[in-house]
């Protein structure tokens, strides 16, 4: 086995083999048990792979027999399952390109009709006309090559087929034909109109909701009629003590009417527990019918049903209960939620479905007369919120009007759609319009690629190796505005993302793109990514030491740098990172060896755990992206330092005030330290002023918070209030009265205590 797969080990797959064949086996809804048949497969399938070295778990290149740009299906956690996204059955595109043809529906005869003069005039139609899609990066290949021969350069298009050709018969390299429409680039959203329409299709009745109708409906007035037969015994209040005439054939009646409801009626089993009013009814109703004599257990029951449902709702005859049954009728007679989803299922239709919605209002407005008369339901009927709400996900608009519409909930959604925005920037410099449309469609394309877990400092496979976009690097041309829009975007999108998630680490995915924009504007800014404790390798590249050293340019003498005890002058130069691999590498291992001092580890059985507390010194000397923003990009907040790190200190009490409630808390303890260290460096900025007066506001705003939290964040409030007065911790953190916050430990973190010490 590889050696990557033996430090990686099976446990995580083989814990998500089990889940799935549990959700499989025991989950009551078929759609779910389906998906989870599928995770089943795909987790198989990576046992397998890496049981006879088809895979190679933690290599950029993890599927032995594909070349490393082929986009591989990618399970949690980073693992490929050995299969192509491009490859697998043809795609119903395809398969219709083959009966127009005339070929045969094979991956090869499809390659190679695209190449004779007809095939190639068909791409260029595409190209011209913008009417086609590229869901996977491999979709543009063919379309790349249809451009280099359009463009002359027949040399580069037959490099690049030379490179597709080995593989023209397991993956698709044509593009999607589509009608082209499309928004202005300014223009983003979560879901597209048909992801939309899917989730709302799949809707089915609401157990619960049906169970509750049932029993509105069937159980509640049949429950009735049998309070009615049994008060007709009533004598002196007593029950039973006289049946009148007929009454044993309209017990017997009902008796027969219950087993044809029952088997009629599935969802609402509470009519079978014999320690409810309708069971006791019930079962004595039986009884009797069956000429078994009550036991004075039995007769005890029916007697304090009768009474209490007497007592609570009145009489069947009375006018109140009679209001309240009317009332519970037209409650249950409003339309089910699966039955108004369809009609918004059927507008969701209409509109182009690999695109946002633009007007939640023009999909979620009342019935018309039209759907009225298909569906059945009432001209007028309002559609209520939890259908408008996965529209919502779907709305289309500039990326501040969907933070403020909470579309875009966190920084890790934001992440998911930037790349419909960076494409933008990273296509400008070329200076064919067509090309231009095209790579921009390669890059959102690419973007979606799932990141795989590697080892040994490997990096993901970048948009540059794929043989079609290296190709056309030769047509590319920046000039001075394209690097101005690329710079311009990339102050918008820090901006955007400390604006609206100050409390958060930037995820890989936005850090990426951050990256890509800096390279477009002409940069070299070191862009760090999180690191995985439990693959961790004890070992940083060269980037991590360059961001350390442009975070020291910022926060020497700073709160921060008195908080975490930093040297930032004594910190390895990262000034030769990019001219020299040895300077680089002699500046990794230094950058290394402090994290490792700083953490304080020493040998250690909980390797996750050391390796934890080791990338979080990382974070701390590099500030994780956020000295490299503000202090190369110049990304400063609309509303000020002041007021973000009180915004971020809210994020930390209400973190808090979950833990005393939650069954695992240490990932929510890393998330408050995370929050903290963020919140420091915003009071550690000049522009801030003096910091004492931003503890002060975290002083006041702690005592608005509950006791509980109020306890556990005391002492790291104190702590930070003998920072910003010049005071030190001493090697364990411990201050006079408070205590630095960091999220790893290998023993019980003091925050869970409430104590602080």
């Amino acid at each position: 086995m590889d050696t990557n797969e033996s430090r990686i080990g099976t446990d995580y797959p083989v814990g998500e083999l089990t889940r799935a064949a549990v959700t499989a086996s025991n989950h009551a809804d078929a759609a779910t048990r389906n998906r989870a048949h599928e995770r089943f497969a795909r987790w198989a399938a990576v046992l397998r792979g890496m049981a006879t070295g088809r895979l190679r778990i933690g290599s950029r290149r993890p599927v032995a027999d594909l070349p490393v740009w082929a986009t591989p299906r990618v399970v949690r956690g980073g693992f490929a399952t050995g299969e192509a996204l491009a490859g697998g059955p043809l795609r119903p595109h395809e398969a219709a390109l083959a009966e127009l043809a005339g070929v045969p529906a094979r991956r090869d005869a499809l390659f190679d009709h695209h190449l004779t003069a007809d095939g190639l005039a068909g791409l260029t139609t595409l190209l011209e006309s913008g009417a086609y899609r590229v869901d996977l990066p491999e979709d543009a290949a063919l379309l790349t090559v249809a451009w280099l021969v359009r463009a002359g350069d027949r040399e580069a298009a037959a490099a690049v087929l030379d490179e597709l050709r080995p593989y023209a018969d397991r993956l698709c390299f044509g593009p999607v034909p589509h009608d082209g429409q499309t928004y202005g680039p300014d223009l983003v959203w979560r879901e597209t109109a048909g992801e939309a329409r899917d989730r709302l299709a799949r809707r089915g009745p609401n157990p619960r909701v049906a169970a509750m109708r049932e029993a509105l409906t069937v159980w509640n007035p049949f429950a009735d009629r049998l309070l009615d037969l049994w008060l007709d015994t009533v004598r002196d209040g007593r029950v039973g003590a006289e049946f009148p005439t007929g009454w044993h054939d309209r017990a017997t009646a009902l008796v027969a009417r219950y087993h044809q409801l029952a088997a009629a009626h599935p969802h609402n089993g509470k009519h079978r527990r014999p320690k409810t009013n309708l069971g006791i009814l019930r079962s004595a109703t039986e009884e009797t019918v069956g000429g078994r004599p009550l036991t004075a257990r039995a007769r005890g029951l029916l007697q304090h049903a009768i009474d209490s449902m007497v007592r609570k709702r009145g009489r069947p005859s009375s006018p109140e209960h009679r209001a309240l049954r009317e009332r519970q009728a037209a409650e249950a007679a409003l339309p089910m939620l699966h039955t108004m989803a369809r009609v918004v299922v059927s507008r969701l239709a209409a509109l182009p479905q690999d695109l946002g919605v633009r007007s939640v209002e023009a999909v979620t407005g009342p019935v018309t007369d039209e759907e009225a008369a298909t569906s059945g339901l009432p001209v007028g009927t309002p559609i209520p919120e939890p259908l408008r709400r996965p529209i919502r996900r779907a709305l289309a608009g500039t990326v501040p009007e969907l933070i403020a519409a909470g579309v875009v909930p966190s920084a890790e959604v934001l992440a998911t759609i930037v790349p419909q925005i960076t494409a933008t920037a990273a296509a400008a410099p070329y200076a064919d319009e067509v090309l231009r449309s095209l790579m921009a469609a390669t890059y959102r394309a690419f973007r979606n690629r799932r990141s795989l877990l590697l080892t040994n400092l490997e990096r993901q496979v970048g948009l540059d190796e794929l043989p079609w976009v290296r190709a056309v690097a030769a047509h590319c041309a920046p000039g001075a505005g394209t690097r101005a829009a690329a710079a311009s975007a990339l102050h918008r999108l820090g901006e955007l993302a400390l604006d609206g998630f100050p409390a958060t680490l930037l995820p890989n995915p936005l850090v990426r793109e951050l990256a890509t924009l800096d390279r477009e504007s002409g940069g070299q800014l070191p862009w760090v990514e999180e690191l995985a404790a439990d693959i961790f390798e004890g070992t940083f590249s060269a980037k991590y030491a360059a961001a350390a050293r442009l975070a020291g340019d910022l926060l020497t003498d700073s709160l921060y740098a008195r908080y975490y005890d930093i040297d930032y002058a004594a910190l390895p130069t990262g000034a030769d990172v990019q001219r020299r691999r040895d300077a680089a590498a002699s500046t990794s291992a230094d950058f290394d060896a402090l994290c490792i001092a700083r953490a304080g580890t020493g040998p250690s059985w909980d390797v996750v755990a050391a390796n934890g507390m080791i990338v979080e010194q990382a974070q701390i000397l590099t500030t994780h992206n956020l000295a490299t923003l503000v202090g190369s990009v110049r990304v400063r907040p609309l509303t000020g330092w002041h007021e973000v790190a009180l915004r971020t200190f809210a994020v930390v009490t209400g973190l808090t005030a979950r833990l005393a409630r939650n069954p695992r808390p240490l990932a929510t303890v890393k998330d408050i330290a995370y929050a903290w260290r963020q919140m420091i460096f915003f009071m550690s900025l000049p522009q801030v002023g003096d910091p004492a007066e931003v503890v002060a506001d975290l002083w006041r705003e702690l005592e608005r918070t509950a006791p509980d939290v109020r306890d556990r964040l005391r002492p790291a409030v104190a702590g930070l209030a003998e920072a910003a007065v010049g005071e030190r911790f001493d090697a364990d953190g411990r201050g006079g009265a408070g205590r630095r916050l960091l999220g790893w430990t290998m023993n019980g973190h003091w925050l869970l205590t409430g104590s602080g010490r």
